[in-house]
């Protein structure tokens, strides 16, 4: 029997650029076999992204459109991640739907799943601009000094992991954490499980406006530091 995938991405206002996303990766699923899916959560979008998807459905049937109140990017994708385990998905992979990441280096990933623990890749020349090139960085320096880790891309949304790493995991994140991709990839270090790090291109977003400013980095960047000592005690 086939693996099944779960490709699971956030959207928050991405009425620009979900078509071609649902185009792109839709095409990944489809040629895993029937059973895998594209689940895209609309996450209290105030355009009409969720309106987009729900068309785009009748074109490409493995798609899967879901919408909850906005809860911030961390919190959907925690929830996108027990949607996939709750349908017993044998691995899942998460991106964003910005357009920022490429399908074309999935299938390397694909090949190697059995091999690792967690496929990561991590955005060796980022191409939106000098402040997220920053914060990763700073992101790296925080992580380490916290947890006696190093991440080579704590936060890089293109993963893939099979479903029994993400069930020993995911119960150990706060609900509604707002950095669950960061959290999960140290648990994954700090616990030594057998990750592999792989250099990927990141574009600039492909339309639509950036819903994340330096006000909003700032303010994320204080709460992270609050969270992650308190979290590092109980890990």
């Amino acid at each position: 029997m086939e693996d099944s995938l779960y490709i699971v991405m956030p959207a928050y206002n991405e009425e620009e650029n979900i078509e071609s996303v649902v185009k792109e990766w839709h095409e990944v699923v489809a040629g895993i076999g029937p059973e895998s899916r594209l689940v895209i959560v609309n996450d209290g979008s105030k355009d009409h992204t969720y309106e987009k998807l729900l068309e785009l459905k009748d074109s490409y049937p493995q798609l899967e459109p879901l919408t909850k109140p906005n809860s911030g990017h961390g919190a959907t994708v925690l929830f996108a991640y027990n949607y996939a385990v709750e349908k017993k998905a044998d691995y899942i992979f998460q991106t964003d739907s910005d357009g920022q990441t490429l399908p074309s280096e999935f299938p390397p990933f694909w090949a190697d799943r059995k091999l690792y623990d967690a496929i990561i890749g991590h955005r060796n020349h980022r191409e939106d601009g000098f402040s997220r090139k920053v914060v990763t960085k700073v992101l790296k320096l925080v992580i380490r000094l916290t947890f006696g880790v190093t991440v080579v891309d704590a936060n890089t949304p293109y993963r893939l992991m099979p479903r029994a790493v993400l069930e020993k995991y995911l119960p150990k994140i706060p609900k509604d954490f707002n950095l669950s991709n960061v959290m999960l990839s140290v648990l994954l270090v700090k616990n030594k499980e057998n990750v592999k790090f792989v250099p990927i291109t990141f574009r600039p977003r492909q339309g639509g406006v950036n819903s994340i400013n330096l006000k909003k980095i700032f303010k994320i960047g204080r709460q992270a530091v609050r969270d992650f000592r308190r979290l590092n005690r109980s890990i």
